[in-house]
Parts: C-alpha cells; structure tokens; sequence
C-alpha cells in the first residue's frame, strides 16, 4: 500500500514537472514572437480611453494595444520615426506621441496610412488611417507689398498643394515653394491686382484655408496710407525714400527719436499718427467679437537702430481707457524686420492701465462707441524703466481689418 502511495507521488511530481516545463518553454518561445499592433486607443484616464479608429498628426499622445510590443527599437508614422519611452512599454501596450508634422508630400504609397512597429524579434505594419490634416493660413508677412516683392504665407499643413491664391489671383505651381514642413509658401507678389486686393487662398489634397480678409487693399477700412488716404491732422513726418526703408509702397509715416527718458509718456513731444474719425468697424457688426477685428499695418524697422525698448501705443480718439501696446523686441530683447512687414494687434488686446491691465475691452461698442467711428491715434513712448537712446521706423498703410 505505501508502495502503491510512493508512486501516485512520483507520478503527480513527474506531471507538474512536466507542466512546468511546457511553460516555460511557451514563455521563452512568446517572448521571441514579433510584434503585433490589435489597436490603438486615448492616451486618457476613463472614460477617454477609447479605441480610435483614425488620427491626426497632432503631436498627441496614444496607446498601441497588441502583444509582443516590449523591447522596440523603431517605431513610424506614416514613415515618420517617432521617439519613444521604452519605461512607458508593457508587452501588451506602448505609449507613443504621433508626429506633430508628416511631410506628405515624401511620404511612400508603402508608408501611407501605416504604423510600423520593430521589435529585437521582428517587425510588424498595422494598417490604420491617419488623416492628413487641412490646411491652415495664420498670416502673412506683408499684405501691402509691392508687384515682385517676397511675400511668405504662414500656417500649417501646406502639403500636396493643388491651388494657391493670392490677392485673388492664382499663382502657377511654378510661382511659389513651401518649406518642408509645410508652416510656409513663399511666392513673388503678382501683376494686375486692383486696388481692393483679394483673399488669400490654398486648396490641399486635405481642404481648404482662405483668409476672411483681402491682401494688397489699400481702400477697405484704410485709416492713413499717406497717399490717398490721408486723414491724421498731424504726427509723424514722411518720406518716400526707397534708400531708408527698401521696399515701400509710395509715401509712409516715420517715426524717429532720441534720447527719451524712462517712463516718458508725453505722447505730444515724440513721433506718432494721430488720426481723425473713420470707420472701426461697419454698424453691421458692432456686436461681433473684439476679437473678429484688428488694428493692422505695416512696419519696417531698419536692422541699424534695433527696437529694444520702449512700446507702439494704440489709442482711440486720445483716449486711455483702454490701450494696445505693441513691443515685439520684448520676447528676444531686440525687434528689427527684414523689409516690412505686417502687424495685427486684434481689438480684443485692448486692456485698461496703458494697456496691461485686465480685463480687456468687453465689446467693440465698449471700445470705440456704438457707431464704430471714432479716431485712431498710434503713438511710440517710453513705457520702460531704462532711456530709449534711438528709435527709427516707418510706419504703412494703418487700417481695420476683420480677420474672423
């Protein structure tokens, strides 16, 4: 009888051997398997958590769901190699970040719509829809340039172009280029615009983007342009010199001045446009948004005599009540341009306290009065705690646009 016992014994240790032994042979042979991608869902605590069936090269952050995904060497989007925290890999997830840019125009027929997954072990491709993005304009660097000038539309996702408008025009495919990460077009500014310009427009493979408003108008909402439209009592001096400011359009205001103490806010003693009654914005719109509309105009800033302090004070009728400053040196230190270029300070930037205080202007009835007319005055004061020892810069084509 104990013998019969001994042997059940050594027969039930034989069998969880054996099964022990199946086991860890399955887990050495699995943990040598290649990848496979099942999925891909929110990189979100519940309830974001939910399988995506498409993308969009945003920058964002997902989870690959599959088996076999630790020890990854390589990873691509659409052919686009992704970095990655191998301490964020379990073998049945990986947190990854989707580019922020896919240059479609480079991208294969082989890479497109795929995510390829390397491990030590092997590979995979997982076939997933990720959507190439529309087409974004968010501005242009100088809307009133002159015929053959270099003008650069901004924005995002300019890939597989198949139109380009500017002014209302359109521009041949071998009229303009974009950067490789499709933020840019450069283009030459074309002949035969009228005076009230056009929109600017770019048609992708993915959508379209066009400006609300017109490049090259010299008439809608134009303020002052020192041409034909010349409506401050007084200010600033004037030139038309292509020598001091290359690349103008005809006559423009300058600003010039010196030796300005620290926190000189005599606006009367120094350079400024101040301008009679004109039309903000139509009396169609008064309720829209402070910020559908922008003071807009052009600046150039000669690379002599950098801006590195002091600020651009827009004011309406005189007033204080609410102030727009402008003072690009502030975020490097130093602001010059390159030519001219435009500037859009929307109306929803107009705050109280010389322009830093909060809240910003409520409406633009709040702003400039019921009707939209008022005056316009733009001014260059010393707001800094240190002497302004020269400031130079011309000053175009100032006018109120509505941007959304």
């Amino acid at each position: 009888m104990k013998k019969n016992s001994f042997i059940r014994l050594c027969l039930l240790a034989l069998i969880f051997g054996m099964v022990a032994l199946f086991s860890a042979c399955k887990k050495n042979n699995d943990s040598g398997a290649a990848p496979v991608i099942t999925g891909v869902r929110l990189y979100k605590p519940s309830p974001g958590d939910t399988a995506l069936k498409s993308v969009q090269p945003q920058g964002q952050y997902v989870v690959l769901e599959g088996h076999h995904l630790k020890n990854a060497v390589l990873i691509t989007f659409d052919g686009v190699k992704v970095p990655f925290n191998i301490a964020l890999f379990s073998d049945t997830s990986a947190v990854v970040q989707i580019p922020s840019i896919i240059p479609y125009d480079n991208v294969s027929a082989s890479d497109l719509n795929t995510i390829k997954y390397f491990t030590t072990n092997g590979s995979t491709t997982f076939n997933y829809n990720i959507i190439i993005p529309p087409p974004v304009i968010t501005g242009i660097s100088n809307e009133d340039a002159s015929v053959g000038d270099s003008v650069k539309i901004y924005g995002a996702n300019f890939f597989l172009i198949k139109s380009l408008t500017y002014a209302g025009l359109p521009i041949p495919v071998t009229g303009y280029s974009h950067s490789g990460d499709g933020t840019v077009i450069s283009l030459a500014v074309p002949s035969g615009i009228p005076q009230t310009g056009g929109i600017v427009s770019v048609t992708t493979k993915s959508g379209v983007a066009s400006t609300v408003y017109n490049v090259e108008d010299f008439v809608d909402g134009v303020f002052q342009n020192w041409d034909n439209v010349n409506g401050y009592p007084w200010g600033c001096g004037s030139s038309n010199s292509s020598a001091d400011y290359p690349g103008n359009a005809n006559w423009y205001g300058v600003f010039s001045t010196s030796d300005m103490a620290a926190h000189d806010g005599s606006w009367w003693a120094h350079p400024g446009v101040n301008m009679g009654g004109n039309q903000w914005v139509p009396a169609s719109d008064i309720s829209n948004s402070p910020a559908n509309y922008a003071v807009k105009f052009e600046i150039s800033v000669p690379a002599s005599t950098p801006w590195t302090n002091g600020s651009i004070f827009v004011a309406v009728n005189y007033s204080f009540n609410y102030i727009a400053l402008y003072r690009p040196w502030k975020s490097s230190g130093s602001f010059t341009t390159n030519g001219w270029q435009t500037v859009t300070i929307p109306l929803s930037t107009f705050k109280p306290n010389n322009g830093t205080g909060d809240p910003s202007v409520a409406s633009i009835t709040a702003l400039v009065g019921a009707s939209g007319n008022n005056g316009m005055n733009i001014w260059f004061m010393n707001d800094g705690d240190t002497p302004v020892t020269s400031f130079k810069a011309a000053i175009d084509n100032i006018r109120v646009v509505k941007i959304k």
